[in-house]
């Protein structure tokens, strides 16, 4: 049995002397934790469709859940919702156009060199891949919170990820001393 809390309203906050701008804030505060940078994509009757997120999680390891965070404005979550199923390509640190192309309208795929896993379609040069069966859903106020269960995953030996920080993209550098 699944157990939920959930806080009516989100507390309110102001800072004495300072104009608060509460979603740019929130925004900028929480920029300031980096995010791995993912693909979502599944097939459609009307071909792939996908969509870039910055806010996926580990739920659990058994079992094998995943969690991503989509716009409720969003056209492209309705379409992979539907699919039931999808892949989740890790981008490599050199995909910030591709990226950024499906965070914008128009033909994502156009250019990309990518194949078919079971969940659906997987960029070529990603980092990992998790083909994902839709778990649950729940909203969240201006976002779905989606869980997915991992069928499957895949991942490059020396792969090195997109990372989001600040509301810029880059890499994870390691520390010379580990």
């Amino acid at each position: 049995m699944m157990m939920m809390t959930a806080i009516a309203q989100p507390p309110t906050w102001t800072s004495p002397g300072r104009d608060l701008r509460p979603a740019q804030d929130f925004r900028r505060v929480l920029g300031q934790l980096p995010t791995g940078v993912v693909l979502l994509a599944a097939r459609t009757a009307d071909g792939p469709v996908g969509m870039a997120v910055n806010s996926i999680t580990s739920v659990s390891l058994e079992p094998r859940l995943v969690s991503i965070c989509a716009a409720r404005t969003s056209s492209t979550w309705p379409q992979l919702r539907r699919a039931g199923r999808f892949c989740i390509s890790i981008l490599a640190a050199h995909h910030e156009s591709a990226s950024r192309r499906f965070s914008a309208p128009g033909d994502r795929f156009a250019g990309l060199t990518w194949h078919d896993r079971a969940g659906g379609p997987a960029l070529d040069d990603a980092v990992a891949w998790l083909d994902c069966e839709l778990y649950a859903e729940y909203e969240a106020g201006d976002h779905t919170i989606a869980v997915a269960s991992v069928t499957d995953l895949d991942a490059v030996e020396d792969g090195r990820s997109l990372v989001f920080f600040g509301g810029r993209y880059g890499q994870f550098v390691p520390n010379p001393q580990d």
